[in-house]
């Protein structure tokens, strides 16, 4: 079922592309500019997603399986990641269909990103891994629509059915959606039509990825971990590395498409330093973390995860602090 995933891979990186998904830029723009647009994208998307994968767990097609919430891993690793995201120019979706598009930069910050996460996951740096995953603190469920053993949500915490909360999730996501007026952005795909296709994806992902033996939707960080394991290792080429593999080619064809491929360098070479260190600095606390931006705020907080609510909060924090050293001040 591999190939699932770069399919999966593909489709994903034609939307981020063609709608200019970074969640770098929806963080720091409401910060910098009070530009909502893609702030507007993000929350209508959890929402929608949030319903859709509660009714399709529901119906017996997917089992959720929620992260473990880590008092450490999602506060600190995610601060650390939302540093990481400002210093690169992107976040970890937002490097990675760069990388399609030809920006050397995005070349540079990803292969930092992967390497340091493979360093962290499983290399030499595992140990700072190890030492955080005894935090780590489970629910039990007897629902049937999650992992018997997996984090808690906030169905968990007001008691209340998984169904049901969502729609209040959903219906507060989407008070702020459409009751704010919406910043005007030249994009190929508007922010609505990304919303409704992605969040389609999204429940298409758990599908594919479980028949993968990986029971989780789409991810970006496993996937860099993968790939650095196949160049260095005898690993092979699992579901979530050929989704980011597909990321790439499915951003290059829709940039070749949109005549919007081109070789990109900056104009101080330094630049590409500092990308380095923002990559760096994503791939350790991603893993941290236990996943990005993709993996817990455009994933796991559908699913109401504390652990992914948590890591969104303290994602936008580091991006909101090292946007402001960089740009805030002048």
């Amino acid at each position: 079922m591999v190939w699932t995933g770069l399919l999966v891979g593909i489709l994903f990186g034609i939307i981020l592309q063609r709608g200019r998904i970074c969640f770098n830029s929806a963080y720091r723009d409401v910060l910098l500019f009070k530009d909502n647009y893609l702030l507007k994208f993000y929350t209508f998307t959890v929402g929608l997603q949030a319903i859709l994968l509660v009714v399709f767990a529901k119906l017996k097609v997917l089992v959720l399986n929620p992260a473990p919430f880590n008092p450490i891993g999602n506060t600190i690793g995610a601060y650390i990641f939302g540093l990481g995201m400002v210093l690169a120019g992107g976040c970890a979706s937002g490097v990675t269909y760069r990388i399609g598009e030809g920006m050397t930069t995005s070349w540079l910050a990803g292969l930092s990103f992967g390497l340091t996460a493979a360093a962290v996951q499983g290399g030499v740096l595992s140990f700072l891994r190890e030492g955080i995953t005894k935090f780590n603190v489970f629910a039990y469920h007897t629902s049937g629509i999650y992992m018997h053993s997996s984090g808690a949500t906030l169905a968990d915490v007001f008691k209340i059915d998984p169904l049901l909360m969502a729609i209040i999730f959903a219906a507060a996501l989407w008070i702020y959606t459409f009751a704010t007026k919406t910043t005007k952005r030249e994009t190929k795909m508007d922010w609505r039509l990304a919303g409704v296709l992605l969040s389609a994806l999204s429940v298409f992902a758990w599908w594919t990825s479980s028949h993968a033996r990986r029971i989780y939707g789409l991810g970006i960080t496993g996937g860099w971990v993968n790939i650095m394991n196949v160049l260095t290792t005898k690993a092979k080429v699992n579901w979530i590395g050929a989704e980011v593999l597909g990321i790439i080619i499915g951003a290059a064809i829709s940039a070749v498409a949109g005549k919007e491929f081109k070789l990109r360098m900056p104009k101080n070479p330094i630049t590409y330093v500092q990308v380095m260190i923002g990559g760096a600095l994503m791939g350790l606390g991603a893993v941290l973390a236990g996943g990005c931006n993709i993996g817990h705020s455009l994933t796991g907080v559908p699913l109401m995860a504390i652990s992914s609510i948590v890591s969104t909060i303290f994602f936008i924090l580091g991006n909101w602090t090292m946007a402001w050293i960089l740009f805030g001040r002048k």
